[in-house]
C-alpha cells in the first residue's frame, strides 16, 4: 500500500508539472504575424473572432480557446472597436477587447487654421465619422452664429467611430473655457465689449504673427487704432474675405475690394473672427502690452517693424518690403 501511495503521489506530481507548464505555455502563445490594426465590429462573437484570427494565420488552432471560453465566458465578451493587437499574447488580445481598451487615434487643430481646413482633415481622418452638414453646423455646436474662430486649437484624443460633430464639440468647449478664463482676466477700459468680440481681434493676431513674444505688441497696435477710430488694415481679414479669389499675392486692387472683411475699408472689426486663435492669441487680445505703436511691418524674418506714426511706418516699409522685393 505505502508503494501504491508513493506511485500516486509521484503520478500526482508529474500531472501538476505537466498541466502547469501546458498552462504557462497555453498563455504565452502569440499572436503571429499581425503587422496592422485589428477592427472588432458590432455584434462579433468570440468564436467570429477567433476563426477570423485563424483566417489570418494570427494563430493556428481554436480549439483550447474555445475550451478556455467555456471556463471563463465573462472574459471572452467582446467590445467592438479598432486595436492595436500586435505583439501580444492570444489571451493578452481578448484580454484586451474584452476590457475596451481601444487604439487611440489623434486628430489636431492647428493654430490659426480657418473652419474650412479643420473640416477637410476630418474628412480626411482615418476611422471617424463625419457627420457634419455645413448649413446647420451652428445649431450642431450651439452656436447662434459662425463657427469660425470657435475650436480650440489642440490636439484631440478619439477612438474609431467616433463622430466628426462630437469632437468638434470639443473643441468648442474647449474655447468657451478658455474665452470664459481669459475674458475675466481681462484689462480695464478696452474697447471691446464682449467676449466673441475677443475672439475676433485674437484670430488677426493669430494670423498676423507666428512669433509668441509679439503678440501683445500688435495687440497693442490693434487696441490703440480701435480706441483713436482708425481702421485696422490688416492683410490676413482682407485675405479672409477674397476667399476662393485670393491667389496668393495680396494686390493694390484687392485692399481697394468691398467686403465685409476689408478692414481697409470697414470701420471695427469684422463681423466673425478669420481662424482658429490660440490662447495665447487670445490672452494677448484681452491683455495688450502698452504701447504708443499704430503700425507694424514685417520684416522677413517672422518678426515686425513696429511705428509710431505714418512717416516713421513708410521708412520700414521702404527698408523692409520694397528693399525685399528690389532684391527678388
Amino acid at each position: 500500500m505505502k508503494k501504491f501511495f508513493l506511485v500516486v503521489i509521484a503520478l500526482i506530481v508529474v500531472v501538476t508539472i505537466l498541466f502547469t507548464h501546458q498552462v504557462a505555455k497555453f498563455k504565452s502563445l502569440p499572436l503571429n504575424n499581425v503587422q496592422s490594426l485589428f477592427h472588432v465590429k458590432p455584434g462579433t462573437g468570440f468564436n467570429q473572432l477567433c476563426r477570423a484570427w485563424q483566417n489570418e494565420q494570427y494563430l493556428v488552432s481554436c480549439v483550447p480557446y474555445k475550451f478556455y471560453a467555456k471556463l471563463f465566458p465573462e472574459k471572452v465578451t467582446l467590445k467592438a472597436g479598432v486595436y492595436d493587437i500586435s505583439g501580444l499574447t492570444v489571451l493578452a488580445a481578448i484580454e484586451k477587447i474584452n476590457e475596451g481598451q481601444q487604439q487611440q487615434f489623434f486628430f489636431t487643430i492647428i493654430e490659426g487654421e480657418q473652419l474650412r481646413v479643420v473640416l477637410n482633415k476630418l474628412k480626411e481622418s482615418r476611422y471617424i465619422t463625419y457627420d457634419v452638414e455645413l448649413k446647420t453646423l451652428t445649431n450642431q455646436l450651439g452656436l447662434d452664429g459662425s463657427a469660425e474662430g470657435y475650436l480650440l486649437p489642440e490636439t484631440y484624443a478619439y477612438t474609431a467611430g467616433t463622430s466628426a460633430v462630437s469632437l468638434l464639440n470639443r473643441a468648442k468647449s474647449k474655447m468657451d473655457e478658455v474665452l470664459d478664463v481669459e475674458w475675466n482676466s481681462r484689462a480695464q477700459n478696452l474697447p471691446i465689449s464682449t467676449p466673441y468680440q475677443a475672439l475676433i481681434l485674437a484670430s488677426i493676431i493669430e494670423k498676423e504673427t507666428g512669433y509668441g513674444p509679439e503678440r501683445g505688441l500688435i495687440s497693442s497696435v490693434f487696441i490703440n487704432r480701435l480706441n483713436a477710430k482708425m481702421r485696422l488694415q490688416t492683410d490676413p481679414t482682407v485675405i479672409y474675405g477674397l476667399g476662393e479669389q485670393f491667389d496668393g499675392d495680396i494686390k493694390r486692387q484687392d485692399l481697394r475690394q468691398y467686403t465685409p472683411y476689408n478692414t481697409y475699408r470697414i470701420k471695427g472689426l469684422p463681423p466673425t473672427p478669420i481662424a482658429m486663435p490660440s490662447q495665447d492669441a487670445i490672452r494677448a487680445a484681452l491683455n495688450p502690452e502698452a504701447s504708443d505703436y499704430f503700425y507694424f511691418v514685417a520684416k522677413g524674418n517672422g518678426q515686425h517693424q513696429f511705428s509710431k506714426d505714418l512717416t516713421a511706418h513708410n521708412r520700414a516699409v521702404q527698408k523692409y518690403i520694397l528693399k525685399r522685393r528690389n532684391d527678388s
